[in-house]
């Protein structure tokens, strides 16, 4: 159920039959008619801007639709009235009853009430965190595991079929490094005194990865040249990080669907059949690019090199795919990574990245235009940096990881569900900040525990019902009399129900799952108020075993909020509290 698309189909079919009586020409584009709520809740419950963007098409004043399409609506039983506003704007209030009616609703539909088909089963990967195996998840891995994994259940909610994915990238030579600095942790477990170089890995994570590495192999690799070595611990590095990385994701609440190796796209002919795909288009040649301005690229060189034509799919600038030594750049394992995501099927392609990924936005997303000929759109999103402070000071040291806070530190400090309530609080692109003293202060300034609470207080307030001896379950309370609902403060909290279902198609739509998160502050918020309001009006009060009929509906409408609030961190990954300690 989605009241204002209801209303919207309403505005639709009254201006059909405008067309059919001769107010307006026949063959008016209808998509850009919209209902939404007003900028101003004192004009009215829902806003129209259909006079707006027909008059020009139509030859007509705005007024003059407004007004005729007014008369319209009126004749319909959900309308009370619908008043032009402005140049042609029409406010509609809606009759009580369909506000009284959302809890009923709410409750029939149970966890399933704002789920929508929008998706209409669409492939999607959603692909995430995806960072270097060397070493723990630190904190603005955190952030994006918590964007991407939030994004896929939204998206999941909005009726697409959604795959989670972490790309490893384990082709290039960071991991090279990791196996070096391993490769001392074993000396060391050896007994031998080692010293870390600038560019290795020095945290204390290691220290076990070396003593295993030592169990596996005993003294066969102490003192052998690297190519002795090199590819065997390289391997098993991986391998134990990947087993960190996948226990450090757990701990947050995040399972992927499928983990991609970087290292499966060399010599196996995969880059080859990417590049090949493209150059099939025209879009592979051989040149030399003008040197960069600022800052130079690591994949810019003064000589001939193998480029894509990217500018012809909206880059600035074409791109190299191989160095003039025949080595491949970095870009080259990406383009054939998302060609296999072309090849298996996906209708739309999200990646997650971390701010610092910016200069690659246009050149991925020009690669996945050319290689499925525009048909399937990737949207990348860019999470900004998260900055932490603990009594007052920036938080910047993790002993464990040597030179960052891993996520397993913010997870052990807060909690999984404090943790990726506060990560959805900002939008991705805004930057963070993340106060270890604030997230667990119990106060209306923190949204975590604001919403929590506002569940918790309805859980407690249904256990207090049962002991009057009122029952409490859904199929009771969905036969209450919810025309008592009449009070002002009561219609404001199903009115905020009702705009449930479209906040999730608005931010499934935009991929912005923090809109769910700000959602739940508000609805916690008049819910909260009206729990307060029940202290001095006994007709508002949630339990009132001296008017049976007015708990009922009270609590079907607190129990509706429950099961939105229940729904909405579900989909960021929370888990609703059933009380507060």
């Amino acid at each position: 159920m989605n009241l204002f698309t209801d209303i919207r189909s309403l505005v639709l079919e009254s201006l059909d039959t405008m067309v059919s009586d001769g107010t307006l020409p026949a063959g008016l584009d209808l998509r850009n008619v919209s209902v939404e709520p007003p900028r101003d809740a004192a004009h009215g419950d829902m806003a129209t801007n259909a006079a707006m963007v027909l008059a020009k098409p139509a030859k007509m004043k705005p007024r003059d639709i407004a007004d005729a399409l007014a008369a319209k609506l009126v004749a319909d039983d959900r309308i009370t009235s619908a008043e032009v506003a402005g140049p042609g704007f029409l406010n509609l209030r809606l009759a009580a009853s369909i506000w009284q009616g959302i809890p009923k609703a709410v409750l029939e539909a149970g966890l399933g009430f704002g789920r929508s088909d929008m998706g209409q089963g669409l492939k999607v990967n959603v692909e995430y965190v995806s960072a270097n195996p060397t070493g723990p998840l630190h904190v603005g891995h955190t952030r994006g595991a918590v964007f991407g994994d939030a994004l896929a259940s939204l998206l999941d909610f909005a009726g697409y079929d959604v795959t989670r994915e972490y790309y490893i990238n384990d082709g290039g030579g960071q991991v090279d490094v990791l196996a070096r600095s391993v490769y001392l942790r074993y000396l060391e477990a050896h007994g031998q005194e080692v010293a870390f170089p600038d560019g290795t890995y020095p945290g204390d994570y290691l220290k076990e990865t070396g003593k295993a590495l030592k169990d596996k192999v005993g003294d066969a690799y102490v003192d052998q040249p690297e190519e002795v070595w090199l590819q065997e611990v390289r391997t098993f590095s991986t391998d134990a990080m990947m087993v960190l990385i996948r226990a450090d994701l757990k701990s947050l609440g995040v399972v992927m669907d499928n983990f991609y190796s970087e290292k499966s796209l060399y010599g196996t002919g995969r880059i080859e059949a990417a590049i090949s795909e493209l150059d099939g288009k025209g879009l592979i040649y051989q040149g030399v690019l003008e040197p960069p301005k600022g800052k130079k690229p690591e994949d810019w060189e003064p000589r001939e090199q193998t480029l894509f034509k990217s500018t012809e799919h909206g880059d600035d600038v074409d791109r190299p795919v191989k160095k003039s030594d025949g080595a491949w750049t970095y870009f080259a394992p990406d383009i054939a990574y998302h060609y296999d995501k072309v090849d298996r099927g996906f209708d739309m392609l999200i990646d997650v990245f971390g701010a610092d990924h910016g200069g690659y936005v246009k050149r991925m997303k020009a690669a996945v235009s050319a290689l499925s000929d525009g048909r399937v759109p990737l949207d990348i999103k860019l999470t900004q940096l998260v900055k932490l402070f603990k009594d007052g000071q920036e938080f910047k040291m993790s002993k464990r990881a040597g030179t960052f806070v891993t996520l397993r530190d913010v997870v052990d400090l807060v909690g999984a569900d404090v943790t990726r309530f506060v990560m959805l609080t900002r939008k991705n692109d805004a930057p963070l900040d993340f106060d270890f003293a604030k997230v667990l202060e119990q106060s209306k300034d923190n949204p975590v525990f604001y919403v929590q609470y506002a569940n918790a207080r309805i859980c407690s307030t249904l256990r207090k019902a049962v002991v009057e001896g009122i029952a409490v379950d859904d199929a009771t309370l969905v036969a209450a009399d919810l025309t008592l609902l009449a009070d002002d403060a009561q219609i404001t909290v199903a009115k905020k129900l009702a705009e449930w279902p479209r906040l999730v198609d608005i931010a499934a739509r935009t991929h912005e799952p923090h809109r769910v998160a700000f959602y739940l502050y508000d609805l916690a918020s008049d819910l909260h108020g009206l729990y307060h309001m029940g202290k001095s009006n006994e007709n508002l009060r949630f339990v009132n075993a001296r008017n049976q009929s007015a708990t009922h509906a009270n609590l079907a409408l607190a129990r509706a909020v429950s099961i939105v609030i229940s729904a909405g961190l579900g989909i960021l990954g929370v888990t609703p509290a059933q009380e507060m300690r």
